[in-house]
Parts: C-alpha cells; structure tokens; sequence
C-alpha cells in the first residue's frame, strides 16, 4: 500500500497523473492474454460466436477423424 502513495506522488511529480500516460515497455504475454479474453469471451457471447466456433470446430474434428 505504501508502494502506491509513493507511486502516485512521482507521477504527480512528473507530471503523468493528469496525462494518464504510463512509462513504456513490453507487457507480458499472458498479462495481456488476461486483459483481453474476458472481453473477447463476452463478444463472442453477446453477438452468438461462440456457438459458431463450437460448429466449426466439430466439423474440424469430424474432418480429421475421417
């Protein structure tokens, strides 16, 4: 907790807290995975893809099985 206040003083500091820029750098991959299949997970859901996916995916199966 205490990492934050200092955080949030320097970014005051700096100048970031009111530009909401953040420093640069490679993000994780699997931080980044966890950001984004949520939502993707919810798209699909809302706009019915995934009933599409599970169709095409058993027809993939069904072609290699043959």
């Amino acid at each position: 907790m205490a990492n934050t206040v200092i955080r949030t003083a320097r970014a005051v500091r700096d100048g970031r807290a009111w530009t909401g820029t953040r420093p640069t750098g490679p993000r994780h991959p699997l931080v980044a995975a966890a950001m984004v299949l949520p939502l993707a997970a919810l798209l699909a859901y809302i706009f019915g893809g995934l009933d599409a996916v599970v169709t095409q995916a058993s027809s993939v199966a069904g072609l290699m099985g043959r």
